[in-house]
């Protein structure tokens, strides 16, 4: 049986300024990919919820700028349709950082995290101060 998915439209484009939510010293980070990103040739990768960035930080703490990391999306303004009907939007875009196991860096993520996010990034879902499930 196969699992009914959110329709996750992919709102960031490679290159967009993303705020980094963690406390790993980050502040702002750029999307320079998209992993398992399959698309039109020619085209820019562009991510959604859930989905893993390499991203480069932009502003932060010394050690921090100029790192190429990865990262995860928990937050997008553009609204996310579930498969009950629901809409779920947020006021910002945000990024997590994470390791290559999915696990966050920091050790605290600022405002809520998208249900889609949490079911596939276990830790990052206990780490969050709040998720948004629904109803």
């Amino acid at each position: 049986m196969k699992a009914i998915r959110s329709q996750i439209p992919r709102a960031l484009n490679t290159g967009a300024l993303v705020d980094c939510v963690d406390n790993t010293g980050a502040k702002v980070v750029q999307i320079i990919a998209v992993k398992g990103y399959r698309g039109v040739q020619n085209r820019y990768p562009k991510a959604g919820i859930g989905d893993v960035c390499v991203v480069s930080v932009k502003k932060g703490t010394p050690e921090m700028r100029k790192q190429v990391m990865t990262a995860v999306i928990v937050r997008q303004k553009k609204e996310i349709r579930r498969p009950d009907g629901l809409r779920v939007s947020f006021e910002d875009n945000a990024m997590v950082i994470i390791d290559d196991s999915g696990v966050p860096k920091g050790t605290d993520i600022k405002g809520p995290v998208a249900k889609e996010v949490a079911e596939r990034f276990p830790k990052v879902g206990t780490t969050a101060s709040i998720v948004i499930w629904g109803e």
